[in-house]
């Protein structure tokens, strides 16, 4: 078959997250520690990750957020205000108090109790990601490429709310995509296969006409291929495969993209 669609997830894939993350995590605790004169950032950095994770996890929603597929660093910044389950309103309660507590449990694993600071570097880390909405350099580009030659949708998990504001943030990306899937709007996230049906669904191919673009082995590449569609992992950082999840291709610029659309229409021509 022709291919006649590519699914790209958003996180790491077109927006450089981790980047964006990493970032307001440093520019936080490098002020906390300018406020205290006492304190080593990148103690502080992953002393409040550590302490995130585990918070995060002894809530009664981590098994819906696990399902979506909201991570416990967007849950610093998240605030759920979007979303029909009612897993979300309880999500959008806990979040002032999961990210307050956050910290507070961070500072004090270094000796630091303070609340009214943790309450200051919560509010600081939301405004410091928010003002990096960090893009992959040849994004737009390959887009643009793209654009008209094949269908393109956007596959990404996470809360609607968030997912949405990370769209916001750069607003030229979204009218790329002919359709775009959020798992907090559908009820299930990725590698789940109902969503990689549903999109296929949107776009109105079948499974072997359409590819699907992701820099998570467990998410994007697993649920890809669980409906037949044609896996592409982004491995930019030269990962190594471990485990049974075997993409179809590896590539390590979206730029790539080209040469494979080219070899796949001459392995399946029209």
């Amino acid at each position: 078959m022709t291919i006649k669609a590519v699914c790209f997830d958003l996180d790491d894939t077109l927006l450089w997250d981790e980047r964006s993350v990493r970032e307001a995590f440093a520019a936080t605790c490098e002020s906390a520690a300018a406020k205290l004169g006492r304190l080593n950032p990148e103690e502080l950095e992953e002393a409040v990750r550590r302490e995130a994770r585990s918070l995060y996890e002894s809530y009664e929603t981590y098994p819906f957020t696990t399902m979506i597929g909201i991570n416990p660093f967007e849950g610093l910044w998240a605030t759920f205000s979007a979303g029909e389950q009612p897993e979300f309103r309880q999500l959008e309660q806990l979040a002032p108090i999961y990210r307050k507590e956050s910290w507070r449990r961070g500072l004090l694993a270094l000796g630091v109790d303070d609340e009214v600071l943790a309450g200051e570097l919560a509010e600081q880390f939301g405004r410091e990601r928010r003002s990096r909405p960090h893009v992959y350099e040849e994004t737009f580009q390959v887009l643009k490429e793209l654009k008209g030659k094949v269908k393109l949708l956007l596959l990404t998990n996470g809360c609607p709310a968030l997912q949405q504001e990370k769209l916001d943030g750069v607003p030229e990306l979204a009218p790329y995509f002919d359709e775009i899937v959020i798992s907090g709007n559908f009820g299930k996230g990725k590698p789940d296969s109902s969503i990689f049906r549903h999109a296929l669904e949107r776009l109105a191919i079948e499974p072997g006409e359409g590819i699907m673009v992701g820099d998570k082995l467990t998410t994007d590449i697993k649920g890809a291929l669980s409906v037949g569609m044609t896996a592409v992992w982004v491995n930019r950082d030269g990962k190594t495969l471990s485990g049974e999840i075997i993409p179809d291709y590896e590539i390590k610029h979206l730029s790539e993209l080209h040469e494979l659309l080219d070899k796949l229409s001459s392995v399946n021509p029209t």
